[in-house]
């Protein structure tokens, strides 16, 4: 068994276990994830409820919690046991009280709030609040044990349900009771299954039993206990009788029990074997289903990658035609050719850059004026084409990607947890007009800086920086079209005022930057939907830290627990 107090590294590894079993995201509804996620909460449980607490205070009492079928009298033995009315027995089922905890006076301190079920608010007085833990004392309850009436484990009422099995989860000795009519029901053997794979110290108690069917019924049971590995479990006879007026039964009913509960709670080994084989088994248990959650984690990923991919599937091709359709000539149309249109007048631009410069010189006084204000509705309508373009894509891709979520389970459970994802963010079209005009901006702080030296040349001052700005922009949306399209004579001019080379570096870094821009915000958008589930990485860290949390807490117990046991 182990020492006295438990070992650092124990209490160490099982405080990583509990945290890391804490934060494990189960949030896809995959196949099984409703019985990962139950047992989730019932490692967790276990080890808040009991195993650390019970860690860290090993010669604390015993406590005993008192569970079972529902009529089997488990109020009416725990009064007897104890020789006096300390809890509420009730004839309507389902019972709505609280559990109660009874201890003697002097074992007090050890049923504060941290020692056992913490998460339980405690009262003194009786209460229908079931998640209330009444705690009571009796001089007639031996020191160094505890006990706890736990409601039916077989109630109609889930929340009673709930509890038995959160105080039995927390019991270092599980008095279970039943009775002739239902020792063979399903739901108390399940529980009863659980302790034998938990190695949970376990009592039964046969009540209400009739004289006649004593016999017959003991040894049926007692079978049934040596099937399901309870073999070495005690096994105690309650025959039916009346109970006084105080209801309680005949002392003699319950000697047995009470016999074995006192001389268990006098005996500082025997009280330590049964904690250490309960502990142990919980420990062990725990650490096997801790396994258990991290291999759920597998379809979790599976579905996070395919969540994932399916979102940067239609997104990536979002950004592709947005990256496409700006450059192919697809928005110099509508407005933006109307004012390009505009702009360049009836083949006046051609004729200035083909004209001798005199002649450019000529006209420059009379143009000027018309042809910057013009400039500037070339660059609006290009600005508002380009709120379109990212706009329109945005809103498909939500659209889509909506669509492609909802017909998978995982997917349809997450969009439903969010309004409002089927449409691009409220906010978006004031992003993307900024984006936009920011990298007007940079165009034409690019035009300044790479014209610096030709300023003062008749093309640049036909038409400005703004006009070259606009020029460069509207060559920029059809630049990957090739030559001869509707953009043919801003080329044309720009090529005479950069040069070919020059201006193909321009065009492309113009059409790079105005790229990023979108699909970074296109990315902000998909955003959206992957901030609803972890990455599949993630996923994957959380398993490898659980497993390694379990394997670290299993070695733990082996140095504790069994080099305890060889020492002893």
């Amino acid at each position: 068994m182990p020492s006295e107090h438990a070992s650092v590294v124990l209490l160490g590894a099982l405080s990583k276990l509990l945290a890391e079993v804490t934060t494990v995201p189960l949030r896809l509804d995959v196949p099984g994830v409703g019985d990962a996620r139950a047992r989730q909460a019932t490692i967790v449980d276990q080890l808040s409820d009991y195993v650390l607490p019970r860690l860290v205070q090993l010669d604390a009492p015993l406590l005993t919690v008192v569970g079972g079928s529902t009529g089997a009298g488990k109020s009416t033995l725990v009064n007897s046991i104890c020789g006096e009315r300390v809890t509420e027995s009730g004839v309507l089922r389902p019972t709505t009280r609280s559990p109660v905890l009874v201890h003697h006076p002097d074992d007090a301190p050890w049923f504060q709030r941290d020692r056992i079920l913490p998460d339980l608010p405690r009262t003194d007085v009786p209460t229908n609040d079931f998640h209330a833990l009444r705690v009571t004392t009796s001089a007639r309850v031996p020191r160094g044990l505890a006990i706890l009436d736990a409601p039916d484990v077989d109630s109609i009422d889930r929340g009673n349900r709930e509890l038995a099995g959160q105080l039995l989860s927390a019991a270092d000795l599980w008095l279970f009771v039943t009775s002739a009519s239902r020792y063979a029901d399903q739901v108390p053997w399940d529980y009863l299954k659980q302790a034998a794979e938990r190695s949970t110290s376990v009592a039964v108690v046969l009540d209400r039993t009739h004289a006649d069917a004593v016999i017959e019924v003991r040894g049926h049971l007692a079978r049934m206990m040596t099937s399901r590995g309870l073999s070495d479990s005690p096994l105690f006879t309650v025959p039916e009788s009346g109970t006084d007026t105080e209801g309680l039964l005949p002392p003699e009913a319950v000697a047995p029990i009470v016999g074995w509960l006192h001389d268990l709670a006098a005996d500082p080994v025997a009280r330590q074997a049964v904690v250490s084989q309960t502990l142990d088994g919980a420990v062990r248990h725990n650490v096997l289903r801790t396994h258990d959650v991290a291999d759920a984690l597998d379809l979790q990923i599976e579905a996070a990658e395919r969540l994932y991919q399916q979102a940067e599937d239609i997104y990536s091709e979002a950004t592709a035609f947005v990256s496409r359709e700006s450059s192919d000539g697809t928005l110099l149309s509508g407005e933006v050719l109307a004012q390009w249109q505009e702009f360049v007048g009836t083949g006046e631009m051609v004729r200035s850059v083909e004209e001798r410069v005199t002649r450019i010189r000529e006209r420059l006084v009379e143009g000027v004026t018309g042809k910057r204000h013009r400039s500037t509705e070339v660059a609006e309508a290009v600005e508002a084409g380009l709120q379109s373009l990212v706009v329109g894509y945005a809103e498909s891709a939500a659209e889509a990607l909506t669509r492609t979520w909802g017909s998978d389970e995982a997917g349809r459970t997450l969009l439903s947890s969010t309004r409002g994802l089927d449409r691009a963010s409220h906010e978006l079209r004031t992003r993307v007009e900024r984006i936009v005009r920011d990298w007007q901006a940079a165009v034409l702080e690019t035009v300044k800086l790479e014209g610096a030296d030709k300023r003062m040349t008749a093309k640049f001052l036909a038409f400005g920086v703004n006009g070259v700005g606009a020029t460069l922009m509207v060559v920029v949306l059809e630049h990957a079209a090739g030559r001869g399209g509707v953009s043919e004579v801003g080329r044309r001019l720009l090529t005479a005022i950069f040069g070919r080379e020059k201006l193909g570096s321009l065009v492309a870094a113009a059409h790079g930057d105005l790229q990023a821009g979108a699909a970074r915000l296109l990315q902000e958008e998909k955003q959206r939907f992957l901030d609803l589930l972890d990455s599949p990485d993630t996923v994957r860290a959380t398993q490898d830290t659980l497993r390694d949390a379990a394997r670290q807490a299993e070695y733990a117990r082996h140095t504790d627990f069994l080099e305890g046991d060889s020492s002893s």
